[in-house]
């Protein structure tokens, strides 16, 4: 007779690994059906060997089977399963954006004190060439005529303030 309540129990735990392994790959509710169908099972096999083991069954699978399955979904987006489904989640997508932000200001502060050509005439906005690169700028002292050598004096997010070398 023990060999029910070691069966019941069994699979009462086996739906449970089936749910959360249900949350994690994509079934269409199949894996969930076959852990609701272990789980009555587990039931009805601890029903049949002692009415309080059946009672005890059914409330904990009642209370722990969404908990499992709900704590399975929450942690699903972390795995490589759920980052391949859902994309990265919004924290790593911050940081991505922190890291190339910051790389492009170093560039971008990089051009201090750099020489290029103006491309166009400064009045006082034109485009300059610098190290090979087109950049928008703002002549610092009014107007600089095209073709005229430049440098570059500060940098302020995306404004260039050049001067007349």
């Amino acid at each position: 007779m023990d060999s029910l309540l070691m069966a019941g129990i069994g699979l009462i735990v086996l739906g449970a690994v089936l749910l959360v392994v249900e949350a994690f790959i994509p079934s269409g509710g199949i894996i969930g059906l076959a852990a609701g169908a272990c789980a009555v099972v587990g039931i009805v096999l601890l029903f049949r060997y002692d009415t309080t083991w059946g009672a005890i069954g059914l409330l904990t699978t009642m209370i722990l089977g969404p908990m499992i399955f709900f704590w399975g979904l929450k942690m699903l987006p972390s795995t490589p399963l759920g980052k391949a489904m859902f994309g990265d989640s919004a924290e790593d997508i911050a940081a991505k954006n922190a890291e190339s932000d910051s790389r492009w200001r170093e560039q971008r502060n990089a051009l201090i004190d750099q020489t290029g050509i103006a491309i166009t005439d400064l009045h006082p906005i034109g485009v300059v060439e610098i190290s090979g690169e087109r950049h928008d700028a703002l002549a610092k002292d009014g107007i600089i005529d095209k073709e005229s050598t430049i440098r570059v004096v500060s940098v302020d997010g995306l404004q260039i303030e050049v001067r007349k070398a």
